[in-house]
């Protein structure tokens, strides 16, 4: 391990450069064994070089491990059989991972990210904290990357829910940033979650770090959801990652006035990223495995045949979504307007809508606590 973890802090060695050595010598420990002439044959900066023959990081990593597992943490390498197998399929994989927190117990469930601007408004923080909340609640990992604005309300969301959030840092794990955020990553860890990073500790928040960290949001994701994105976001980045990936990408329409609405609404246009208003619409395009887990199933023939034989009986100028709100609800058992939410795949206004004339119509009546019943 302290092979890998020196080769991950030898200058000049990223991902990429990584993947050629280990393509080349086969292990982190057959390039230290490498020779002068192996390794300019494979054009190195002199400096990476003079660094792999001295073995001058060796030191330096045994002293990262003994700290790592103070915190305590551990470290992932590579050719380890816990490496997550959804991050080793993209393209040129971080050599290592350090992981703090429930790590394997995040990555049992599936795992969407969710991330946006740093800048949002109250309503992508309101949408972001929905969706991860009604994900998380159904057993999905969150993943985001602790930044302020909607990765910020995406992790509070799953931890309203009590689920699962996976904060991947562009620092080292003892370096929270931004530092206001050390107590929601408290939060993450103390609810089973997890923080991860591909830096060693005391690697500070530095500009070229979070295009890494990007690509692990989106490599342990099987889709990446976006929340709010100027033309020139971070977050936009992570999309076409995911892109790039493989991976599906959502996107939340905004206000076309709005500059934090370019990027979502770019990628619905032009990019071929799924529209999205609720969770349903994430969940239906995930693996049909997954899908059909967290889905709720179809009524069976016999209840829909129950249900169009009641709907035959109700008078003439409803409109189709009264008609098939109507068809959600019984006299004999209050429904829950967000359990209508969740069954109709309407929008919050369109169902308002619907009960409305439902109500107006004489045809079911409001309880108290937001719960609707058919008149008899």
């Amino acid at each position: 391990m302290q092979d890998w973890i020196a080769l991950n802090m030898t200058v000049g060695i990223g991902p990429r450069v990584a993947a050629r050595l280990l393509e080349r010598f086969g292990s982190a420990s057959a390039i230290f064994a490498a020779t002068r002439g192996e390794l300019e044959g494979l054009r190195l900066p002199a400096e990476t070089i003079e660094s792999i023959l001295m073995r001058d990081q060796h030191q330096a990593a045994v002293e990262d491990l003994e700290r790592v597992r103070a915190l305590p943490a551990d470290v992932l390498i590579l050719d380890d059989g816990t490496y997550p197998a959804l991050l080793r399929e993209i393209g040129d994989p971080p050599i290592t991972l350090y992981v703090q927190g429930a790590w394997s117990l995040c990555l049992e469930n599936p795992c969407v990210a969710v991330v946006g601007s740093r800048r949002s408004s109250t309503y992508g923080q309101n949408t972001a904290t929905m969706l991860a909340r009604d994900l998380a609640s159904r057993g999905v990992t969150i993943i985001s990357g602790l930044a302020r604005g909607i990765d910020a309300a995406a992790h509070r969301g799953a931890l309203e829910a009590g689920g699962r959030t996976v904060a991947v840092m562009g620092t080292g794990l003892d370096e929270v940033y931004p530092r206001d955020h050390r107590k929601l990553a408290e939060d993450i860890l103390a609810a089973g979650g997890a923080l991860v990073s591909q830096f060693p500790l005391g690697t500070p928040p530095t500009p070229q770090n979070f295009p890494y960290r990007n690509r692990i949001i989106s490599g342990l994701s099987l889709g990446v959801v976006l929340v709010e994105a100027a033309e020139n976001s971070g977050s936009l980045i992570t999309a076409r990652l995911a892109l790039e990936q493989g991976r599906e990408v959502f996107a939340v329409p905004g206000n076309i006035s709005s500059k934090n609405s370019f990027g979502t609404n770019f990628l619905i246009k032009g990019a071929g990223a799924k529209l999205v208003q609720q969770w349903q619409d994430i969940a239906s395009e995930l693996p049909p495995a997954i899908a059909a887990r967290l889905l709720p199933p179809a009524p069976k023939k016999k209840e829909k045949s129950a249900l169009l034989a009641q709907l035959a009986l109700v008078p003439e100028g409803l409109s189709e979504h009264e008609r098939n709100v109507l068809l959600l609800i019984s006299a004999d058992e209050p429904a829950h307007i967000d359990a209508l939410v969740e069954s109709s795949k309407l929008s919050i206004p369109e169902l308002a809508s619907a009960l409305l004339g439902l109500e107006v119509h004489e045809l079911i009546r409001q309880l108290p606590g937001k719960c609707f019943v058919r008149k008899l």
